[in-house]
């Protein structure tokens, strides 16, 4: 066998491997729960989407999503199986003070600690009462959520 050969097929099936944890197939079961309210301004901020993704490399995959209720309160949950720890984020499409086309979009990255092994949170990561008035770093708009 040549060397372009051995090197082919070892790529091939780094390929393979790799592909298998991008579409969630090998790895180790994980969850995260994470909880929090959102206000605008002093008022609760009702049916606000709030989704969950774990950051990847190459593309984000979804874990969860909710919408507040009318207490402007939310509770969002996620298991997925990967070869790394994952890498959990909160996104929060809103529109509070904001007349704009397109969604304002809050991200929350989630520490390790947060996630839990298995298939079920053991505990919750709760983020607090945020209030979607405030300019929050990195805050962009988002028309396709």
């Amino acid at each position: 066998m040549t060397s372009t050969t051995t090197f082919l097929l070892l790529s091939f099936f780094y390929f393979i491997q790799y592909s298998d944890a991008l579409f969630n197939i090998i790895g180790s079961t994980q969850s995260v729960t994470v909880t929090g309210k959102l206000v605008c301004e002093e008022q609760p901020a009702n049916n606000v989407l709030v989704k969950m993704y774990d950051d990847g490399t190459i593309y984000d995959s979804k874990l969860g999503s909710t919408r507040t209720s009318s207490d402007g309160t939310f509770s969002v949950s996620g298991t997925y199986k990967d070869i790394t720890t994952l890498d959990p984020k909160v996104n929060i499409y809103h529109s509070c003070n904001y007349n704009g086309p397109c969604s304002k979009k809050v991200q929350i990255n989630i520490p390790d600690y947060a996630v839990a092994s298995g298939s079920s949170a053991t505990t919750n990561y709760d983020i607090g009462t945020l209030n979607l008035a405030n300019q929050f770093s990195g805050e962009t708009t988002d028309c396709i959520h």
